[in-house]
């Protein structure tokens, strides 16, 4: 059990699910003694990590938060988790067999026809691939952070995904920031040999190998200054494989400007991230101003989007002086961040 849980004064337990296509995965259910009064909210994690990143060992946690004001908080496992078998997934495969599965899931044990999501990078990239799709009819407000429909990246790391992942394709079918620890194989030993001569703004072997994996920043998915030091020893074993034909998806999604799907999935259209989106659900776009993985005009074009069909309904917020995962692991986020997001969690739909 990770660190940040293993103190956890709430109930916890894990219910699986089977995706659409038979996967094996799981959510975890954490709450208090006391009955949920606000229903059913779903926190969905990024890629090569798992649903326990919202539990870094910071003062006050999201769940903390969700559970203080009356949520009843559900942590999503889905197949980019570490803590399930790996595989080389797409964003489409998540959209279409993942987060419909685990809705459903949550209507059935909770009994409530409706749920709110809090959705964290590809996580939320997949996540509103769906609802935009009109597969999760049962979500009524999605609160969204880095990036939803239109990534927009550094150009540096945008050449990075052009010039780099054909080549490291051809090798590796996962990058893995556990390389850190010891690679494995020669080219895990190659690219090491990489991390170790461009990354030196930390020792911690697998932040520096995240910020290799996830972008060019230094580092790329938070600000060290919003890190208290347990969480930074943390993160060490919060991250693992991702697989390459995720990064290739990307990249064709980055050079259109918007999400582009790549399964030619009936139920996912071509389109998706460019039409009127099929769900009724309140978008609340979140960003930091200092996010170095997805600039913070990702959560922007979104935001502009959503608001051309349906103007004054949704939301967007840019936080000064946070990153990427600080939003949701720094040591101020439950000052700086948590209060925002309550209160929009917290409006009438």
């Amino acid at each position: 059990m990770p660190a940040a849980a293993a103190s956890s004064p709430y109930h916890e337990e894990t219910v699986p699910f089977l995706a659409g296509d038979g996967r094996e995965l799981n959510l975890k259910h954490v709450h208090g003694d006391e009955e949920a009064t606000r229903g059913p909210v779903v926190l969905v994690h990024g890629a090569g990590v798992r649903a326990d990143i919202f539990r870094a060992p910071v003062r006050q946690t999201l769940v903390d938060a969700l559970i203080a004001d009356g949520y009843d908080v559900w942590l999503e496992n889905w197949r980019a988790s570490i803590d399930v078998e790996p595989s080389e997934w797409t964003l489409d495969q998540a959209a279409v067999h993942d987060h419909p599965a685990a809705i459903r899931t949550v209507v059935r044990e909770t009994g409530h026809d409706s749920v709110k999501a809090i959705i964290h990078c590809q996580g939320s990239t997949s996540f509103a691939m769906s609802a935009a799709a009109g597969l999760l009819p049962q979500v009524d407000v999605i609160l969204s952070n880095a990036v939803t429909l239109h990534p927009v990246v550094p150009h540096a790391a945008e050449v990075k995904l052009k010039l780099a992942i054909p080549v490291v394709s051809r090798l590796t079918p996962y990058l893995d920031p556990q390389w850190g620890f010891g690679p494995p194989t020669r080219t895990a030993k190659a690219l090491d040999l990489l991390v170790g001569a461009f990354h030196h703004e930390c020792d911690n072997r697998v932040c520096r190998w995240v910020s290799f994996t996830y972008g060019v920043g230094f580092p790329t998915l938070w600000r060290h200054e919003n890190l208290n030091p347990e969480t930074h020893d943390w993160l060490q074993h919060e991250f693992a494989k991702v697989p390459l034909s995720f990064f290739r998806q990307m990249t064709e999604c980055v050079r259109a400007g918007h999400l582009l799907p790549v399964d030619d999935f009936p139920s996912l259209p071509a389109d998706v991230a460019e039409r009127e989106p099929q769900t009724d659900a309140r978008w609340v776009f979140f960003a930091g101003a200092e996010n170095r993985c997805f600039l913070p005009e990702s959560q922007r074009r979104s935001f502009e989007h959503l608001e051309r069909f349906r103007p004054g309904y949704h939301a967007l917020h840019v936080v000064p002086g946070y990153g990427h995962l600080d939003m949701f692991m720094g040591q101020d986020a439950s000052r700086d961040v948590f209060p925002l997001i309550l209160d929009e969690l917290d409006k009438p739909v």
